[in-house]
C-alpha cells in the first residue's frame, strides 16, 4: 500500500493526475495525520476537515471527468491564519480577531483554490505575525513546536507553516514575511522558504503588518514545490496597489542547472561581531563549495552596510505603520492583545515622526546600494538564520534567534530569497542556507536553489513524530 504521507508533492501530483491516488484518499491521510500528532504540535488553530473532504470529493470528480486543472490539483494543503477564508474565520492568533468571519478569499487563497489544491486548515501564528524579540505563552492558541524537538522553537511568525510540513499535517504551506517570517521557520524546521519579489504576489485579504514589507510566501519540503506554487499565486491583482505582472515559467527551467552564473558570496562568518553557529557556517562554505563544483563562479562580497543598520531601519519602519494599523485597537482594547504585540505598539506610540521619515529615507538609500551589490552577481549566497532553533524557555537565545539573521536586507529592498535546508548540527537540529536573487528573478534562483537541492542528500530525512 502506497504511504500516502511520504509521497513528495511532486510524486502526489503525477498519481493525482494518472489516479493512481485519489485526492479524498490523500485528504484523509491527512486528515488523519493532523488527528493522531497536532496535538503534541500545535501547527493549526482551525482544521476544516469537512470542507476539505467535499473538496477532495469534487477534485476526484473533475479528474476522472478528464478536467485536471494543474499540478496543484487535489494536493492538501494550509495557510497561516492572516488570511482570509470566506465564511472561515480568520484571527491571526488574536483575542481581537475571534469572532472576525471574512465575506471573501485572499487573492492567493482563491488561487489555490482556482488551481485545485486543497485547504486543510488554518495554521497556527505569532499575534498578527509580531516579533518582539520575544515569545510569550498568552495567545489564545499555544505556540507551535518544531517537529525535530519539540521543547524547541518553529521560528516566526509563519510557526504553524514551520511545523505543518515537516511534521507532515500539511503537504505545502502558506505563509508570510515582514522581516523573515517565511525563511526563519524553514530555517529552524528544516525547510524551503521563499520570500518572492515585493509585489510579485497580491498581498489583498492579508491581515497587514507592516504594508512597506509585507510578502506572501510558501514554505515547502522541496524546491520544486516552491516554483509550481509561486506559478499559482503570482500575478497582477488590481486589488493590491502594490502587485506587479512580471510572472516568468518558474518550472520550466529549474532543472538546467548554476553552470555560468555568478553567485557572490559571503562567508566570512562574522557579521556585525556575531557568528553564525559553526554548523551553520560549515553548510555555507559546502553549499559555495558544491555550486563552484557545478560550473558556477564564486565571487567573495560584503553586505554594503551593518545587518544592524538594516535592522534598525526596518524595526522603525515597522513600528510605526503596525501602530497606525492598530491604533483604534490599542487605544480601546489593549488588554486583549498579547504582550508582544502591546509591546509594539508602545514603540510605535513612541516613534516620532522624524524617526519614521528618516527610516524610509534610510530605507532607499539602502535598496541602492542592495541594488549595486546584486548588479554585480546573478545571485548571492549568505546566511538566513544565524543559530539553530532555541530552547522555548531559553530567552536569551530565542532573541538572538530572531535578531541574528541575514534576512531583513532583502525585505528592505525587496529582492527575492530562499532558505533552504543545509543539514543538521550535533543535536539533530536543521541549518540552513539562504540564496538571494535579482528582482522578479525568481526563474534563476529557484534553479540555483533546486541544483544545491539535488546534490545534497537532506530531504531524505524526516523527523520522527508520534
Amino acid at each position: 500500500m502506497t504511504d500516502l504521507l511520504g509521497l513528495t508533492m511532486r510524486a502526489a501530483s503525477e498519481a493525482v493526475r494518472t489516479s493512481a491516488v485519489s485526492p479524498v484518499a490523500l485528504v484523509d491521510a491527512y486528515l488523519e495525520r493532523i488527528a493522531s500528532v497536532d496535538s503534541h504540535i500545535g501547527s493549526y488553530i482551525l482544521v476544516l476537515a469537512a470542507e476539505a473532504r467535499a473538496a477532495a470529493k469534487r477534485a476526484e470528480a473533475e479528474i476522472a471527468a478528464g478536467r485536471w486543472r494543474g499540478p496543484l490539483h487535489g494536493l492538501p494543503f494550509a495557510v497561516k491564519d492572516n488570511y482570509d477564508t470566506r465564511g472561515i474565520r480568520t484571527c491571526a492568533n488574536s483575542r481581537l480577531m475571534m469572532d472576525v468571519i471574512p465575506d471573501r478569499d485572499a487573492t492567493v487563497v482563491s488561487r489555490l483554490a482556482a488551481a485545485g489544491a486543497i485547504l486543510l486548515g488554518k495554521l497556527n501564528t505569532w499575534e498578527y505575525g509580531t516579533s518582539m524579540g520575544a515569545v510569550y505563552e498568552d495567545l489564545p492558541y499555544p505556540q507551535a513546536r518544531n517537529p525535530w524537538d519539540r521543547t524547541r522553537l518553529t521560528g516566526g511568525s509563519s510557526t504553524g507553516a514551520g511545523a505543518s510540513v515537516p511534521a507532515r499535517t500539511a503537504m505545502f504551506a502558506l505563509g508570510s514575511d515582514t522581516g523573515g517570517s517565511v525563511r526563519l521557520p524553514a530555517a529552524a524546521c528544516g525547510l524551503q522558504g521563499l520570500k518572492p519579489t515585493f509585489g510579485l504576489v497580491s498581498r489583498h485579504g492579508m491581515l497587514p503588518n507592516c504594508w512597506a514589507f509585507d510578502t506572501v510566501g510558501p514554505l515547502c519540503w522541496n524546491v520544486w514545490d516552491c516554483a509550481v506554487i509561486l506559478q499559482a499565486i503570482a500575478g497582477k491583482d488590481p486589488l493590491d496597489p502594490a502587485s506587479a505582472g512580471d510572472i516568468d515559467d518558474y518550472t520550466g527551467t529549474i532543472a538546467d542547472g548554476v553552470a555560468g552564473l555568478t553567485i557572490g558570496v559571503i562567508l566570512d562568518g562574522d557579521c556585525d561581531g556575531v557568528h553564525p553557529d559553526p554548523a551553520i557556517l560549515a553548510g555555507l562554505e559546502a553549499a559555495a563549495a558544491m555550486f563552484e563544483a557545478a560550473g558556477a563562479r564564486l565571487k567573495p562580497v560584503t553586505m554594503p552596510a551593518s545587518f544592524i543598520r538594516y535592522r534598525l531601519a526596518a524595526s522603525v519602519i515597522n513600528w510605526a505603520e503596525s501602530f497606525a494599523i492598530h491604533e483604534r485597537d490599542f487605544r480601546d482594547r489593549a488588554a486583549l492583545m498579547g504582550q508582544a504585540l502591546r509591546d509594539k505598539m508602545m514603540a510605535g506610540l513612541s516613534l516620532p515622526a522624524v524617526d519614521y521619515i528618516a527610516a524610509l529615507r534610510d530605507r532607499r538609500v539602502l535598496t541602492e546600494m542592495n541594488a549595486a551589490l546584486m548588479s554585480e552577481v546573478d545571485l548571492l549566497l549568505c546566511p538566513g538564520a544565524f543559530h539553530v532553533a532555541p530552547s522555548a524557555d531559553d530567552a536569551e537565545r530565542i532573541t538572538a534567534f530572531t535578531a541574528d539573521t541575514a534576512m531583513t536586507p532583502f525585505n528592505m529592498s525587496g529582492h527575492p530569497a530562499i532558505t533552504l535546508c543545509s543539514g543538521f548540527d550535533g543535536d539533530g537540529l536543521p541549518t540552513n542556507i539562504q540564496l538571494v536573487g535579482q528582482w522578479f528573478g525568481e526563474a534563476a534562483l529557484l534553479r540555483a536553489a533546486y541544483a544545491y537541492e539535488q546534490a545534497t542528500p537532506w530531504r531524505a530525512r524526516f523527523p520522527e513524530v508520534t
